[in-house]
């Protein structure tokens, strides 16, 4: 690894994977990779675009176009992985041969337990996990279009036999890069009321989009009985938080409910993956907190019923049952 730059690669290269390569690339000192999947042919052959109401519009300054990590020819710095967590347990070994003890791992991925399979892959490795909230689509391949909303937090994953100062140095280094790239984000202390924040958010519109096929509003307007319905959904996610000593507090919900009832109806993203036949995110979002309860013991009534009928509809997806 040179001095001079530090080598960064990126891995999933959708929406957000795209806004957060033109963040990276905008840093004279980084030689950015990504590796790319449906979209590679047309990244490869006309390079990245990113069209932003905050930023511009912008080419994205990338170094090497790859379809996989085993492509690249050397290990790298930082590892950003910002692809779906669709089979958490799949993704760490891709990187075998461009990771080593330098390395330090970036999650940008919704859900809650992302970390555990790259703790356990990668033992010696710093991980710094992110929670993103940014407004981007792709529709054209190659092609990011970013709208005003854009926020990340990000903080380590506790590491005891990781020597401490160096894994501060690791995600002082990474927030420099997002500063300098000028985006908005902030630095905390326990990530993981962050994380489980967004997911009680991801855990009731994820499953009830996709559930009903219908948007937000026209769902909490459906009946009396929908707006209790999500109210304990987000409770029973939070009460599986707090069981496992992420202080989340239960007014999140009412501040949650504000925030959905201030917008205009809208659908999630596991609803489009269910309407393209993709596999959707279902273990990070739902399938982490329900194992967690069982564990405990918990009794989550409503949220065990949600998860088990999206993954009915997950697992007709993967069986090609469209």
């Amino acid at each position: 690894m040179g001095e001079d730059q530090l080598n960064v690669l990126l891995f999933g290269l959708g929406a957000i994977g795209g806004f957060y390569a033109f963040i990276l690339g905008r840093n004279e000192k980084v030689s950015l990779s990504v590796a790319a999947r449906s979209n590679y042919e047309s990244v490869k052959k006309n390079g990245l675009r990113v069209e932003s109401d905050n930023h511009g519009r912008h080419d994205v300054k990338i170094a090497h176009v790859l379809r996989s990590p085993s492509e690249a020819k050397q290990p790298f710095e930082y590892i950003v992985v910002a692809s779906k967590a669709i089979d958490p347990g799949s993704t760490p070994p891709l990187f075998k041969d461009v990771a080593d003890e330098r390395t330090t791992f970036v999650l940008i991925q919704n859900g809650v337990g992302n970390e555990d399979p790259f703790r356990d892959f990668y033992p010696k490795c710093s991980i710094i996990s992110c929670v993103t909230w940014v407004g981007a689509i792709q529709k054209t391949p190659g092609v990011v279009t970013h709208t005003k909303n854009e926020d990340m937090q990000m903080g380590l994953l506790a590491n005891a036999d990781l020597d401490q100062s160096l894994e501060k140095t690791r995600l002082d280094e990474f927030a420099s890069l997002l500063k300098n790239g000028g985006t908005v984000f902030s630095v905390e202390e326990n990530i993981q009321i962050k994380r489980w924040e967004k997911v009680v958010w991801n855990a009731a519109w994820n499953p009830i989009t996709t559930l009903t096929m219908i948007d937000t509003q026209t769902w909490l307007k459906s009946s009396p009985e929908a707006m209790e319905a999500t109210k304990r959904l987000m409770r029973e996610m939070i009460d599986v938080a707090q069981r496992c000593g992420v202080p989340v507090e239960y007014e999140l919900v009412d501040r949650l409910l504000d925030k959905v009832l201030g917008m205009a109806g809208v659908y999630s993203s596991m609803y489009v993956d269910m309407k393209e036949n993709r596999p959707m995110e279902v273990e990070i979002i739902l399938g982490t907190a329900v194992k967690r309860a069982k564990e405990f013991g918990m009794d989550i009534p409503v949220l065990g019923a949600v998860y088990s009928l999206v993954t009915a509809i997950d697992q007709r997806i993967r069986n090609g049952k469209a």
